[in-house]
């Protein structure tokens, strides 16, 4: 009999051997790589279980398929139910045009307050790559769901709130950057310590739960000082206040070596590595962006705000073989609420043509499994998909990038996937975590 996944006193997920799973196929080519990526997923968990698992799906309606029903792009009922439900699962959806929504895929976030998107990176040998070495990039990112430039506030130039705000500015703070006063359109970015403590709280966790050596935090607080540099600044207060017995930081360094000089500071911070203490640092968003091109290795859990953590996820994805390929995770650590999901567009000039990659919401689905703790289901999966990819059987973003390729359709491609399970390459394995 399906059962409902709940949250349990002890603050970890209690999963039945026959859960509901909601889902949401998603828009465009969401359909297609969506039913796909459930076949593999039945495959996965029969073969791993040997039939004492099974999925129970549950369709919940957003996007078009939603707005044509019911006349409203994200329903109040589709919410209820992943919140009851706790765990679910998506395709992409459409960004509704004109007033209303702003983002679907926001609103969601926003509403189950999931605060983290979750986004491991990860090279599969045999996919194709812009840069020579893409198994040097072995990272996960935390970026934060919930606040910056995902609040959405912000007025239109020319509005009467724009010209409100600007008053404001100009009269009541004496604001005097305002270049073009008039013709300027505002937003507000908040950053708060609570959003930022949770954010950082969590990547730490996950660090030192799956032995990690870093994490780095990301911030542009050079310029933007009041909000991104608080980002840095609370960051490391975590870190020394919550995990000062298991962690060594980039500002503890600074402190010892203003009384100590650099040569003790370096020293303290050798032996504090070699104790196995994570490492705790700081990087500025644009020199990052450099640093996971000169130097992937040197980061593995990044802590960032949303904005940063939009550019970073994407840049990295393209690494890797391109956001096709990238899973994502949205989550709330305490109430356990996660949305699994694609992480790219819906792409409806190809709707129904069945020839995009589906390993985008099926390497999703495996995080979802490991969140689940299913973990034999989610690897099966994995090595699969890997297999799959190392012989060369694949879809036209990466036939096109591959000599001696074979141009398989989207569910021929996950026909092989299905087919491969069972198959052990001995690769890498997809990062994510599993105590949440």
């Amino acid at each position: 009999m399906a059962e409902k996944i709940v949250m349990g006193a002890d603050g970890k997920l209690q999963v039945p051997n026959h859960p509901v799973i909601p889902f949401i196929e998603g828009d465009g080519i969401g359909p297609e790589i969506w039913t796909v990526a459930r076949k593999v997923f039945d495959a996965a968990v029969e073969k791993a279980y040997q039939g004492e698992r099974k999925i129970e799906w549950k369709e919940m309606l957003a996007g078009e398929k939603a707005f044509n029903a019911t006349g409203e792009w994200l329903p109040k009922e589709t919410l209820d139910i992943a919140k009851e439900y706790i765990v679910s699962i998506k395709g992409p959806l459409t960004t509704p045009i004109g007033g209303g929504i702003r983002s679907l895929n926001v609103a969601m976030r926003q509403d189950l307050d999931l605060y983290v998107c979750l986004r491991p990176v990860q090279w599969f040998k045999g996919v194709p790559s812009p840069v020579v070495h893409p198994e040097y990039v072995d990272m996960t990112i935390f970026r934060e769901n919930t606040e910056d430039i995902y609040a959405g506030i912000e007025w239109q130039a020319g509005s009467e709130e724009a010209k409100k705000f600007e008053a404001f500015l100009l009269n009541e703070m004496n604001v005097s950057k305002v270049r073009f006063p008039g013709q300027s359109s505002y937003g507000v970015k908040p950053v708060s310590e609570e959003g930022t403590k949770r954010l950082v709280r969590a990547a730490i966790e996950y660090a030192l739960e799956h032995h990690k050596p870093s994490v780095a935090i990301v911030h542009k607080g050079n310029i933007m000082k009041f909000t991104e540099g608080s980002f840095k600044k609370w960051g490391y207060e975590v870190a020394r206040q919550e995990f000062g017995d298991r962690t060594f930081t980039w500002d503890e360094w600074d402190e010892l070596k203003k009384e100590h000089g650099e040569a003790h500071a370096n020293e303290v911070q050798k032996k504090a590595l070699a104790d196995g203490k994570l490492l705790v640092k700081d990087v500025i968003a644009d020199n990052f962006l450099q640093q996971i091109l000169l130097a992937p290795r040197d980061y593995s859990v990044v802590a960032t705000l949303n904005l940063n953590g939009d550019y970073i996820s994407d840049a990295l994805a393209a690494i890797v073989g391109g956001i096709g390929i990238a899973p994502g995770a949205n989550i709330n650590y305490k109430t356990g609420y996660a949305v699994f999901e694609a992480t790219h567009g819906t792409a409806p000039k190809f709707a129904g043509t069945d020839s995009m990659n589906p390993c985008s919401v099926i390497l999703s689905g495996c995080m979802m499994l490991e969140y689940m703790g299913w973990k034999e289901a989610a690897q099966m999966i994995i090595s699969a998909v890997e297999a799959t990819i190392m012989r060369k059987q694949v879809t036209i973003d990466f036939y096109n990038l591959m000599t001696g390729a074979t141009l398989l359709k989207t569910s021929e491609f996950g026909a092989q996937v299905v087919d491969n399970m069972g198959i052990i390459t001995g690769e890498g394995q997809l990062q994510q975590s599993s105590s949440l």
